[in-house]
C-alpha cells in the first residue's frame, strides 16, 4: 500500500481527492519541431485537499526548475488586459501606501517587467526576483532591475543583507507555484520594512469550485489558495492579513494585504468576511470536494459530444490560445490533431511549437484568417472578451467561437 504525501503545509497526511486528472504532460513543456519524433514524461495530475487546514494541493511530482528555466515561454506582457490591470494596481498603490523616490519595491516572480516597468516609470526603486532567465533578460530590456532566483528564507536573507528591505512585497500568481509555501512565506518578514505591506494576487479556490475551473490544475501550481488555508502559513511566518480584495482576473482572485504582526495596518474586516464566505461556500466541508470530481467528468463528456459531433459534420476546428489551462484541459479529454487542426499564439515563442502530449501545432493569429476554420475554440477562457474582441473578424465567414468552461457554450 503506498503511503499518503504529506500536506505541503501541515504535514498532515493527504487521503482526500479533489480530482484526479490522470496522467499529464509538465503544461509549458511545449515540443520543438525536431523534437516531435522523442517521447515525453507524463506525471500524475491529481489534487487533493488536506482535510486539516484545507490546503488544496498536488503532491510535489515535478522539481520547480521543471517549469521554470532559460526557455520558460509564458510571458505576462503578451496579454493587453494583464499589463492594463497591473498598471492599475501600481496606481492604486502609489498613493494607498504613499510611495515615492525614497520608497522600495520588490516583486516576487516579476516574469518579463509587466508591472515593474510601471513604478520604474513613476520614479519608484524597484527589483524584480525572477527565476527564468529569458523573461529577466526581457524585464531589463524594460529598466527592470532583475535578479535570477528562486525566492525562500535563504535568499531573502541574502537580499536584505544587500539593502533590499521594502515598502511594498508584492507577486502576482507566484504563491501558488511555490512548492514549499512555508519557506516562501517565512521569506517575506526578512525583506519586509517594520511597516512594509505584502500585497499578494491568485485565483480563488471558491471560484476555481463553483465554476469548474478544474483546468487550472497543472503541475506548475503546486497549491489552490483559500484565505481559510493561508491564515496559518501567514501566522507562523509572523504575518498579519488586515485585507482582502476579490478581483475578476483568471476566472475570480483575491489580493491579500499582510503586513508584519505588530505593524500598525487597521484590518478591515474584510478577512473575516471573506473566509465566511469560503464556509458558506463548502471549502470546509469534504462533501464539497467529492461532488467536485463529477462536475469535472461530466464536462469532458460535454466537450467531447461536441468535438465529435462537429467532426462529423465535416466542420473544421481551431483553438486559441496556446495556455497552461488549455494543455490541461486537451490532455484530460484526450484531443488532439483528430479534432483541432492547430492552436494560435500571439506568442512567438510558442509558435512553430507543438503543444505538450496532444502535438497540436501552434502558429500565428493570421493562420485563423488564411485557413477560416468553422469554429475557434477559446482555451484561455479568462480573457475570453479580449480573445474574441481581437477575433471578432471570424464572423466574416461564419465561424463561432467555442468556450469550454465553466461549461460548454458555442457564441453566435
Amino acid at each position: 500500500m503506498n503511503t499518503p504525501a504529506l500536506c505541503r503545509s501541515c504535514a498532515e497526511p493527504l487521503t482526500h481527492t479533489v480530482a484526479d486528472l490522470g496522467l499529464s504532460p509538465v503544461s509549458n513543456a511545449f515540443v520543438k519541431p525536431e523534437d516531435a519524433a522523442k517521447g515525453e514524461i507524463f506525471h500524475p495530475l491529481h489534487a487533493y485537499v488536506c482535510h486539516h487546514c484545507w490546503l488544496v494541493q498536488l503532491p510535489a511530482t515535478t522539481d520547480a526548475r521543471t517549469h521554470f528555466h532559460e526557455d520558460y515561454v509564458y510571458f505576462s506582457s503578451f496579454s493587453s488586459s494583464w499589463v492594463e490591470h497591473a498598471k492599475r494596481y501600481v496606481d492604486a498603490m502609489i498613493p494607498r501606501l504613499h510611495l515615492n523616490a525614497s520608497s522600495k519595491v520588490m516583486e516576487l516572480a516579476s516574469n518579463d517587467g509587466y508591472l515593474l516597468q510601471h513604478f520604474v516609470k513613476a520614479g519608484i526603486p524597484c527589483l524584480g526576483i525572477e527565476p527564468t532567465a529569458n523573461t529577466a533578460a526581457a524585464a531589463r530590456q524594460k529598466g527592470v532591475e532583475s535578479r535570477e532566483m528562486f525566492f525562500g528564507r535563504s535568499t531573502a536573507a541574502q537580499l536584505a543583507q544587500e539593502g533590499w528591505q521594502v515598502d511594498l512585497l508584492l507577486g502576482n500568481n507566484v504563491l501558488a507555484h511555490v512548492p514549499d509555501i512555508n519557506d516562501f512565506v517565512g521569506g517575506m518578514p526578512t525583506v519586509l520594512k517594520p511597516e512594509g505591506v505584502v500585497t499578494l494576487e491568485f485565483p480563488h479556490l471558491l471560484r476555481l469550485m463553483a465554476e469548474n475551473q478544474f483546468d487550472t490544475l497543472y503541475h506548475e501550481h503546486y497549491s489552490y489558495l483559500s484565505l481559510t488555508a493561508l491564515l496559518p502559513i501567514f501566522k507562523r511566518a509572523g504575518l498579519r492579513l488586515f485585507d482582502v480584495e476579490q478581483l475578476p482576473t483568471h476566472g475570480g482572485s483575491l489580493r491579500i494585504y499582510a503586513c508584519r504582526e505588530n505593524a500598525s495596518h487597521a484590518d478591515t474586516g474584510m478577512v473575516a468576511r471573506c473566509v465566511q464566505q469560503e464556509k458558506d461556500g463548502g471549502l470546509t466541508d469534504l462533501g464539497t470536494y467529492a461532488a467536485f470530481e463529477e462536475k469535472v467528468r461530466e464536462t469532458k463528456r460535454a466537450l467531447l459530444t461536441f468535438m465529435i459531433a462537429a467532426k462529423r459534420e465535416k466542420k473544421r476546428i481551431a483553438a486559441y490560445g496556446a495556455a497552461a489551462k488549455g494543455n490541461t484541459l486537451l490532455n484530460y479529454c484526450g484531443i488532439g490533431t483528430d479534432f483541432i487542426d492547430y492552436v494560435v499564439d500571439k506568442n512567438p515563442v510558442k509558435q512553430g511549437r507543438l503543444l505538450p502530449g496532444s502535438r497540436i501545432p501552434v502558429r500565428s493569429p493570421d493562420a485563423v484568417f488564411e485557413t477560416k476554420p468553422d469554429y475557434l475554440l477559446i482555451l484561455p477562457w479568462n480573457i475570453k472578451e479580449e480573445v474574441m474582441q481581437q477575433m471578432q473578424g471570424v464572423r466574416d465567414w461564419g465561424c463561432r467561437f467555442v468556450v469550454p468552461i465553466p461549461s460548454v457554450e458555442v457564441v453566435l
